[in-house]
């Protein structure tokens, strides 16, 4: 090993960002960082453009700040004065033929009120009847498989109608996939919690609102003025010094000694200690299957969805009443092409406008490749329908901005932790290679930025001579 550590991070969105970040923070700038980027640009699925007269997010929009290590970064890199926080209102399901208000009390759509959820009239009478039922239903004699879907732990206790219209579109909408294939431990350890720990999850949930102590601060999540880009370019401007390289795809890592060669499409190669795969686990999986066949092989087993969003601006005067909320989600049982809408001019207060209207939408989710092939005018023709039959609009969008992220969602079905924990094995044999990401532990940029932090504690000891950090998925 050099005397100062050669790392390079393949990927440039906001893991291998953090990544970079986090480990001049650990090692200072003795420690030598090259970034790989295959794409033209930083930021990887965030994405700000300009749209409406407004700079608008047409990836990820929001950042949750309740984690510590989020509000630090946001600190350290003098972001504090631009974080924007949500108006009030709430999001809604698109239910039953209306928009209906998310009732109050409900964790991951789980309902721990009755009243607000009968109210509410998401579900049917049966269907609030039916949730009724968890109250006095006898415990189940043992959580089979080992690995349930989040399906296999809220039907029987709660029903299908709880399921299919409100966990189903909560969840399956921040993984656009569906809840009766995603895996409970990797992707609503909490449900899985009470579901192990007791009988009614109704009354489970009950007990928990109880004991909780008051919320304090502000919202969980926030976005930046200037949109999430302004995020991306601190932490660029923070690794100025840095061998940053775009349009530059990493085509193979080879082991070389006491450590690797990055081979890059372009015929060059770079030398590292130690390398950062903060990539997809496909792409991860393709640069390591000379190493580890069998490591490329779990990797590549982790499913991906392609989705989309489409934002449209339509005049004030489109939307038939003021805007109260933030927007709707869409269970998969209505069959509808939008997977959630975000009323973006509504939610957040820097984007407020007199004139427009400024709505994002989610489209795609895992089995649903409907629109994939559409033509832009043709999605925008349909999401617009949609958008009618929910909203009430009246006229057509004046401005519209597609952005396709192919197998841009990675899908942590059952299964996901057994592949962690075989990755994780496999990984023991690379001392120096690290994974991080949003195939991994978490999909939302919260879960990426501790776990890059993470990536560079482990690197940190490894590289200083302390005792290595092992890749233990947790």
């Amino acid at each position: 090993m050099h005397s100062r550590p050669r790392i390079v991070i393949i990927g440039g969105g906001i893991s291998g960002l953090t990544s970079a970040h986090y480990l001049h923070r650990r090692l200072g700038d003795e420690v030598q960082v090259t970034l790989i980027e295959s794409g033209p640009r930083l930021g990887g699925k965030i994405a700000t453009v300009p749209f409406g007269g407004h700079t608008v997010d047409v990836g990820p929009d929001a950042l949750m700040v309740r984690s510590p290590v989020v509000a630090t970064l946001i600190d350290d890199l003098g972001l504090g004065d631009l974080v924007v926080e949500p108006n009030a209102g709430g999001a809604r399901i698109w239910s039953r033929g209306k928009l209906r208000r998310l009732p109050a009390g409900t964790l991951f759509g789980i309902p721990d009120r009755l009243l607000p959820l009968l109210w509410s009239g998401l579900l049917s009478p049966s269907g609030v009847a039916r949730a009724a039922l968890d109250i006095v239903l006898p415990r189940r004699p043992g959580l089979k498989p080992a690995d349930p879907t989040i399906a296999e732990l809220v039907r029987p206790r709660m029903g299908a109608e709880v399921f299919d219209r409100l966990v189903d579109p909560l969840l399956g909408g921040v993984h656009a996939g569906r809840a009766d294939e995603l895996s409970a431990h990797s992707t609503a350890p909490d449900i899985e919690g009470l579901a192990r720990a007791n009988r009614s999850l109704y009354l489970a949930l009950g007990r928990r609102r109880r004991a909780a102590p008051p919320k304090t601060g502000g919202a969980a999540l926030v976005t930046l003025r200037g949109g999430l880009a302004t995020l991306i370019d601190a932490l660029a401007a923070r690794l100025a010094g840095d061998d940053i390289r775009l349009g530059s795809p990493a085509s193979l890592i080879t082991r070389t000694g006491d450590g690797y060669t990055v081979d890059l499409a372009d015929g060059t190669s770079v030398e590292a200690d130690a390398v950062v795969l903060a990539t997809s686990a496909g792409v991860a999986a393709e640069l390591l299957v000379a190493e580890s066949p069998e490591l490329a092989a779990t990797l590549a087993d982790v499913p991906f969805v392609d989705v989309a969003t489409v934002c449209l601006a339509y005049p004030r005067a489109a939307a038939p009443a003021e805007l109260h909320g933030t927007g709707f989600l869409v269970p998969p049982i209505e069959d509808k092409l939008v997977v959630g809408c975000t009323w973006s001019s509504a939610k957040w207060p820097h984007l407020a406008d007199d004139e427009l209207v400024l709505i994002r939408c989610m489209v795609g989710r895992r089995g649903d490749n409907r629109w994939l092939d559409l033509d832009d005018d043709t999605l925008v023709d349909l999401v617009h329908g949609e958008l009618v039959e929910a909203m009430g609009l009246t006229r057509r969008p004046v401005e519209r901005h597609i952005e396709r992220w192919p197998q841009g969602m990675p899908q942590y079905v059952v299964g996901h932790q057994a592949r962690l924990d075989a990755a994780a094995t496999a990984l023991l044999t690379l001392p120096g290679i690290r994974l991080t990401g949003s195939s991994y532990r978490g999909v939302g940029l919260a879960s990426c930025i501790v776990d890059a932090e993470r990536t560079a504690d482990s690197l940190a000891a490894l590289l200083s001579g302390d005792r290595p950090l092992t890749e233990v998925a947790s």
